[in-house]
This record gives C-alpha cells, structure tokens and sequence, in this order.
C-alpha cells in the first residue's frame, strides 16, 4: 500500500519506467510476503484481510490514473488513456464482489471465501493490461495493434470472472445451506 503514492506521482510526471518499476516492487513484495507468511507460519487474520485489500487497491488506482489523459504525453498516443468502459468494469466487479461478500457474511456468518481460477486469469490480465499501457506510454509503439485486444480481454475476463463468482458462491451456499446459521 505504501508504494501506491509513490507509483501515482511517477505517473503523473510521466516517469513511466520508475512507475513501472514501482508497480512490479509492489507486486514482488506482496508475493514474497505472502510466501514468507505461509513459510514461516506468520498468517494472521487481519494479513489475510488486508493482503488482497492491498492488491485491489494498487489495481483500481491503477486503472483509474491510467484512464485520465493528464498522465499522458501530448499528443497522446493511439488508444490511450485506458478506456472508461474497462475502469468501471473492473471497479464494478471488485465492489460487487466485496458487497456481495459482506453481505452474506452478515446474513449468514459464512466467511470461506476462495479466490476462483477464472478471478486469478482476470487479476493476471489486469496486471498485464496495466504494465503494458505503462510500456506504450513511454515507448509509443503500435498501441493500435495491441491495447484494443488487451482492453476486450480484460472487459470479457473481468465480466466472466464476476459472473462465475456469483454462481459459484450461490452454489457453495446452496451446497452447504444446512450448515449456515442464520444470524
């Protein structure tokens, strides 16, 4: 969370390649953090809650600096800021998620929540889409071809993502409704 700032500003002084940088330590620190966690045996309840809270964070900040043209230099290159349509999708989706999740564990108590395989490809897209934009930034070359891809790719997986996690959580719940207490 303490690289957030510092990755914010190398934007909007379209230092591109620092921010970059700051992008990745954050992403390498996180995981490294999380491994020498479960390693050593040093999970806590509150690491577990504010770990993914971190990640979410660094992503929606990234996405919505990212879709302002004031980061970017004049003229702006091709297909760049990300579109608006691809922000909300992704902003949506995590509000959803951590809506939805609250309130189940409000009504019923249930807190067994898991990252899905079709979440973690729509959390790795998105770590893609934003360090490639952060590349075509600073390097210009051919966002024509490829941002366009990558924005559906991220709309598609994002939306498949936040369906299945409903199916998928109506199912858990439903499997093991007898077992929830109502509060």
């Amino acid at each position: 969370m303490a690289l957030i700032p510092v990755f914010v500003s190398l934007l909007f002084y379209q230092r591109f390649l620092l921010a970059l940088a700051a992008f990745i330590v954050a992403g390498v620190s996180d995981g490294l953090d999380g491994l020498l966690a479960r390693r050593f045996h040093q999970q806590s309840p509150l690491g577990r809650i504010l770990d993914p809270i971190a990640d979410k964070m660094m992503l929606v900040t990234s996405f919505v600096v990212l879709s302002m043209k004031g980061v970017y230099p004049v003229p702006i290159p091709k297909h760049l800021p990300i579109p608006f349509w691809v922000t909300i999708t992704v902003i949506s989706r995590d509000v959803f998620i951590l809506v939805g999740a609250a309130a189940i564990y409000m009504v019923t108590g249930f807190r067994s929540f898991q990252p899905s395989l079709p979440g973690k490809i729509s959390t790795l897209l998105q770590i893609f889409a934003v360090a490639t934009v952060i590349l075509a930034a600073q390097t210009r070359v051919g966002t024509g071809y490829y941002l366009p891809t990558i924005y559906t790719s991220v709309f598609a997986f994002t939306l498949f993502s936040g369906l299945h996690y409903v199916f998928f959580v109506s199912r858990l719940l439903t499997k093991s409704g007898d077992n929830i207490p109502l509060q």
